[in-house]
């Protein structure tokens, strides 16, 4: 038996022609097998979930922006139908949506909810089961149709409670919105806030200033529960996704306000930046439930962390303060004078994000070692402790990386007879950790050299950082196997050094001038 593998290739945007609301009429019963074609008196095509007809919560159908389906179309299963098209023999009205819902087979004991996206915020009772509430954007829709889903059962089965909270929601809406720009402010990447822009130096800095901007315009009362709902605009990775949820938690959290936090991925055809939108709504507890806190981590142990201290603390190295501080400052100075070069070539074969990770775990190094109880004669136990540190401080890919490396450099320079050995022992760990090898196009194709050759020569530096040179050199002509670059076709890559690889270079070579 043959088996013929065929290479997926994404399907072109003309191809797929997702712009075209008649698109979704195919599209969306392929997603969903339940949900089928109906239309209005009008002709106006409806997607029903015919998986809703005795549902015994008010139905709710959401009135797409052409074109820009949001991921929260597509993905709550608590949506009754959604209308992709509002053209037809005449302009379709909500009173036109109860008919069509009944003879796609819906029942409408608990009243209709109609939810479409416009420029200005109302709410229109059409007949006692009949509400349409119109919202600010996709954004604010979005953020509407999360909060019908996860609003209380008793608010959820009854239209009347249904319209106090719609009305709840029009009166304290509140949004803000962020893009990235490819210039820079303050030597970082640019952000466009909705109050100005300013230089982005944490995913912190960047969702504390949206939310509270989004906060102060929102009006609230006791008793009750902050729904946030924030959206990426035009793709951004899970990890962002998480990070920037991760924020919007820690700051209510301190703040003691119960909240509820929802996402959506929007897609903006007409503007092509990347970013994120925050919207904010304070809905009374009747009608919301806040989300439950976590319970605090307990260390089951702490057996293994004294353990380490007693073992770190003695190693068989001297070390120098005076010397090994010299060294690290020369080598994080480098490294933060190269951030412009590291960033091109990230720009080019990566997410341009390398040289500003690197050159911030730079930054956070220097302000270590310039604490007054930093002691790097002890440089076993100041290396773990600065991991620690970096671990928060230091993300991306390479954070990672570098904090395996020092957690294991930690180790081995408490047990190993020197240091080029107790280097090969922590690239040993590394290893076990990471797929990445030389020939891969990553930072291991410097690392791996220079410490096997370090290794090898009972200490020669220049040897070393001659094979370190060759190891990047030799990345400008090899295909990417792990990693973004993997996405690039190999002319795309050519001629570029890694930027991982480049910018340990530069530590290096920074760490051992003499």
């Amino acid at each position: 038996m043959a088996v013929v593998v065929e290479q997926t290739i994404p399907f072109d945007s003309k191809v797929l022609d997702i712009e075209t609301p008649s698109r979704w009429n195919t599209l969306f019963p392929l997603i969903r097998p339940s949900v089928k074609a109906t239309q209005t008196a009008k002709g106006q095509t409806i997607l029903v979930d015919t998986s809703k007809a005795s549902s015994k919560s008010v139905h709710i159908v959401a009135i797409g922006n052409l074109g820009n389906f949001s991921s929260k179309l597509l993905d709550e299963k608590h949506i009754t139908a959604i209308v992709t098209e509002q053209t037809g023999a005449g302009v379709l009205h909500a009173t036109d949506l109860p008919c069509a819902l009944e003879g796609a087979g819906i029942k409408e004991n608990h009243g209709v909810v109609v939810v479409r996206s416009g420029k200005k915020r109302s709410i229109d009772t059409h007949n006692p089961d009949l509400i349409e509430a119109m919202t600010e954007g996709e954004l604010e829709q979005d953020h509407l149709l999360q909060l019908l889903g996860t609003a209380t059962d008793t608010a959820r089965s009854n239209v009347h409670h249904v319209s106090e909270l719609l009305k709840a929601f029009a009166e304290s809406a509140s949004t803000a919105h962020s893009t990235f720009h490819a210039e820079k402010a303050e030597g970082n990447p640019a952000v466009l806030h909705a109050d100005g822009p300013a230089g982005f130096e944490k995913a912190k800095h960047a969702v504390e200033r949206d939310l509270k901007h989004a906060m102060k315009a929102s009006t609230t009362k006791d008793e009750s529960v902050y729904s946030v709902h924030y959206s990426d605009i035009n793709g951004l990775s899970r990890l962002e996704n998480y990070i920037i949820a991760g924020e919007i938690a820690k700051l209510l959290d301190a703040e003691n306000i119960p909240y509820t936090v929802s996402h959506s991925t929007i897609l903006n055809h007409t503007a092509k930046a990347r970013g994120f939108s925050i919207s904010i709504a304070s809905i009374p507890s009747a009608y919301l439930a806040p989300s439950q806190k976590p319970l605090p981590h307990k260390p089951t142990t702490t057996l293994s962390s004294s353990n380490n201290k007693s073992t770190l603390s003695t190693s068989k190295i001297q070390f120098s303060d005076s010397q090994i501080r010299t060294r690290i400052t020369s080598a994080c100075n480098a490294l933060i004078s190269s951030e412009p070069t590291i960033t091109e070539y990230d720009t080019i074969v990566g997410d341009g994000d390398c040289g500003y990770t690197l050159r911030d775990g730079a930054k956070v190094v220097l302000n270590f070692i310039s604490q007054p109880n930093c002691n790097l004669s002890a440089l076993p136990q100041e290396i773990s402790n600065l991991v620690s540190i970096l671990e928060v401080d230091m993300g991306g890919t390479s954070g990672a990386l570098y904090c395996i490396y020092l957690t294991a450099l930690a180790t081995s320079l408490s047990t190993a007879e020197s240091v080029p050995q107790a280097l090969k022992e922590a690239l040993e760990t590394l290893c076990k950790y990471t797929k990445a090898r030389m020939g891969d196009r990553t930072m291991m194709d410097a690392l791996i050299p220079f410490c096997e050759v370090l290794d090898e020569t009972k200490g020669d530096v220049m040897k070393a950082l001659e094979a370190a040179r060759k190891g990047v050199e030799g990345t400008k002509n090899l295909e990417a196997k792990l990693g973004r670059s993997t996405y690039l076709d190999e002319s795309a890559t050519r001629g570029v050094p890694d930027p991982g690889a480049y910018g340990l270079l530069v530590l290096l070579e920074g760490m051992c001038k003499e």
